[in-house]
């Protein structure tokens, strides 16, 4: 038995560690939380709030390792709407409800509920949010905060108004224009601090020194600006040249946090207003956390996954806590979470500790804060904002399928024009309009939503493969069923899921399976998809939604397991045909097929004189409402000479109860453990006696089971009867063509 392991010894042992990448990622945490306090309208405190209250609350009872906590881009567009419409005191009351529906939705354990959102109106939504950050800030940034953007309208009929995300965007020009016209200096100097703080982000990540990388961007911009300030007022003894309203304003003490706490209220708890805010603040938060949590998982080396509805609970709480003492939601963030990975961060004490050093801060150097201009805090913003919404993100949603675009901005527009809860609605009824219209049919969705359509098992014959069949359709709408499989099943282990059954496949269910198989792969195990030889794409990205063909088209696009196909046969030296036959008159005289209907084989692997071949091939068996269509993996081997008819099997309860019914099982002398793990059936007894020989007996003892099946003239040999993934192909081809030669 192996010695329990110390885990408080390793926790001491990686204490220095986390100790050093909570302090960097508490310089980003800093000023991004100033920012996003701002840029949502509020105290500029309120936003360091968020992130020591969720750091202490989520390291102590979160469900994730190397997450950190703190106020979220994505929430910034629905704070600023909450606050300026409710009113700030209504806001904090507001945030601590959209708590107490995060902690509910932790105890429902409905963190899957996130699996509902298809990937591309995410995108949509997220970009939407971008711009959201870009609309509002760049104007700060460039010293016009009060700027209202530029209306247009076409007759009576207006685009959008004065004030609106999209007149502030259409406006941008305006205010770049009116910086040459500036008659105030000190806003003049303001603007210029921002457009620094921009290069300073755009170009400091590509200057790669072990020593500047210490320090992020984000406190570069701080601690310059606080030099700047300094030098003006200490070394030149002149006051400085940026205007007094473009400074963060007072940030207070920690004691004052702490005895002033602000006016909650739920005044206007009745109306729906607040409710509209509870709830977007709600959707937001999990979203963003959710996804994040996802991402964040990849990065970790010691390669855990987190319990996200433990971590919905801590945040809930952490959202509760910061609302009564002031604060902005809390959510987990993806790129301070990177920031931790990268800098040695291993547990939720990074966590603790970024938020220890905020505290710090604020105890130390509050007075400093208000030597920070305003327009550079805005344009650490104005960059997440780009990234969010940059073309990098629209030409990766269209190389992926141009009804991926469509979601995307119909998603992006409606969150714009209307609110982000019907902005993701409406992505979402877009999704299903158009999977829908692809598929010409209504019906596969709503007839077989509510149907179990994923099979698991385990396979009998080894100690960690598991086998999952997909049947009628998987798409955002049910892949939490897939999900909640995949999940149970330990990720060092071998995993096939086959959707040969399944007619259609969207984009966020092959994104999501390509995440499974990163995840496996770095864990020891393997993670396989088979059963998409038949689906037609419109695209070549690994993440293309997938349809089945009709049968009497040819594929025109090979798959991944195609393509491994074809490379299997070079190194094979085999002919390779992927295109679906239907001389498929070999197989008839067998046992196998004698209730069956072939339909046609594909991806057949033959050798130069045609006597060993290995398909896939699809058949079917019963009629009308009891017809199943059954895709598998064969081999077939001709022979040079006549041998008796049999059909051998590993022997199994059913096996048994065939015995009982009149199928005798034939004996071979002197070998009593083949009769038992064997079952052997055939006409003429004698002459397979005679034909199974010690050689024989000896191949078949030694080596996998398989389904082998004699017409007197060639052998069929097949597996399980599904299709084979790769490693199966090899074992299979190699099995068969042994046995030949041992015949």
């Amino acid at each position: 038995m192996s010695p329990k392991k110390n885990t408080f010894k390793d926790f001491l042992k990686t204490l220095p560690k986390n100790i050093f990448s909570g302090f960097v990622v508490s310089l980003i945490a800093l000023p991004l939380g100033l920012g996003l306090a701002m840029t949502s309208g509020a105290p500029p405190i309120a936003g360091i709030i968020a992130a020591v209250v969720g750091g202490i609350v989520v390291s102590l009872l979160g469900g994730s390792y190397v997450t950190i906590t703190g106020p979220g881009n994505g929430l910034v567009g629905v704070l600023l709407i909450a606050i300026s419409v409710l009113g700030i005191n209504d806001a904090y009351g507001a945030i601590i409800c959209s708590g107490i529906l995060l902690l509910i939705l932790g105890f429902l354990r409905l963190g899957k509920l996130a699996n509902f959102f298809p990937s591309s109106a995410i995108q949509g939504m997220l970009a939407a949010i971008g711009l959201i950050i870009l609309a509002k800030s760049t104007h700060i940034m460039l010293a016009n905060p009060d700027f209202k953007g530029v209306a247009v309208s076409i007759g009576s009929f207006s685009l959008f108004e004065e004030g609106s995300v999209l007149a502030l965007l259409v406006g941008i020009p305006k205010t770049i224009i009116g910086l040459f016209s500036q008659e105030d200096s000190g806003l003049t100097y303001a603007a210029l601090a921002g457009i620094f703080s921009l290069i300073i982000m755009v170009f400091y990540p590509k200057l790669r020194n072990k020593y500047l990388q210490l320090i992020p961007a984000p406190m570069w911009i701080v601690i310059i600006s606080i030099a700047f300030s300094y030098y003006y007022e200490m070394v030149l003894q002149l006051p400085n040249p940026i205007a007094a309203s473009a400074m963060v304003p007072a940030v207070p003490s920690f004691n004052e946090i702490i005895t002033d706490l602000p006016e909650i209220s739920f005044a206007k708890i009745g109306q729906f207003s607040f409710w509209s805010s509870v709830f977007a603040l709600t959707l937001i938060s999990s979203i963003e956390s959710l996804l994040s949590i996802k991402a964040v998982d990849k990065l970790d080396p010691e390669k855990r996954r987190s319990n996200v509805n433990k971590d919905l609970k801590a945040l809930g709480l952490a959202t509760i806590g910061s609302g009564f003492l002031g604060g902005l939601n809390v959510v987990t963030v993806i790129a301070r979470s990177s920031v931790n990975v990268n800098n040695g961060g291993s547990n939720r004490s990074s966590n603790f500790f970024h938020a220890f050093f905020l505290i710090l801060f604020i105890l130390l150097f509050s007075t400093q804060l208000t030597q920070i201009p305003l327009p550079a805090l805005m344009a650490i913003l104005v960059y997440t904002g780009y990234k969010l919404a940059s073309p990098n993100v629209v030409n990766k949603i269209f190389s992926i399928g141009k009804e991926q675009l469509i979601i995307f901005f119909v998603t992006l527009l409606a969150t714009l024009k209307i609110g982000l809860i019907e902005g993701i609605a409406i992505g979402v009824f877009t999704t299903l309009i158009i999977h829908i219209v692809i598929n010409k049919s209504i019906s596969l969705f709503f007839r077989n939503l509510l149907k179990p359509n994923v099979l698991m098992f385990k396979e009998q014959d080894t100690s960690n493969d598991y086998f999952l069949s997909v049947k009628h359709f998987c798409s955002f709408l049910n892949y939490y069923k897939l999900k909640d499989k995949l999940d149970a099943i330990p990720e060092n282990t071998d995993v096939i899921v086959d959707f040969s059954m399944c007619e259609f496949v969207d984009h966020t269910v092959m994104e999501n399976l390509n995440n499974y198989q990163e995840l496996f792969a770095k864990r020891g195990g393997h993670f396989e998809v088979i059963g998409l030889d038949m689906h037609g794409t419109d695209s070549k990205h690994p993440f293309a939604l997938r349809r089945i063909l009709p049968i009497p088209n040819l594929l025109s696009n090979l798959t991944r397991r195609q393509r491994t196909i074809e490379e299997l046969s070079l190194d094979y030296e085999l002919s390779y045909e992927s295109n679906k036959n239907k001389e498929i008159h070999f197989l008839e005289d067998f046992l196998f097929f004698r209730t069956k209907q072939i339909n046609h084989t594909y991806n057949q692997l033959s050798d130069d004189s045609n006597s060993i071949r290995l398909f896939d091939m699809e058949f079917s068996e019963g009629e009308f409402i009891a017809k199943e269509v059954v895709r598998t993996t064969m081999m077939y081997v001709e022979l040079q000479e006549e041998i008796p008819e049999f059909t051998l099997d590993r022997e199994g309860f059913l096996e048994k109860v065939y015995g009982f019914a009149g199928f005798e099982d034939i004996p071979i002398d002197n070998h009593t453990d083949f009769s038992n793990r064997f079952y052997l059936l055939g006409e003429d007894i004698q002459a397979i006696q005679r034909f199974f020989n010690d050689d024989l007996v000896h191949f078949f003892e030694s080596n996998p089971y398989y389904h082998v099946e004699s017409n007197g003239k060639a052998l069929l040999i097949f597996g399980k009867e599904r299709l084979a993934n790769i490693k199966e192909i090899k074992v299979l081809f190699d099995f068969g063509k042994r046995l030949k030669n041992v015949l």
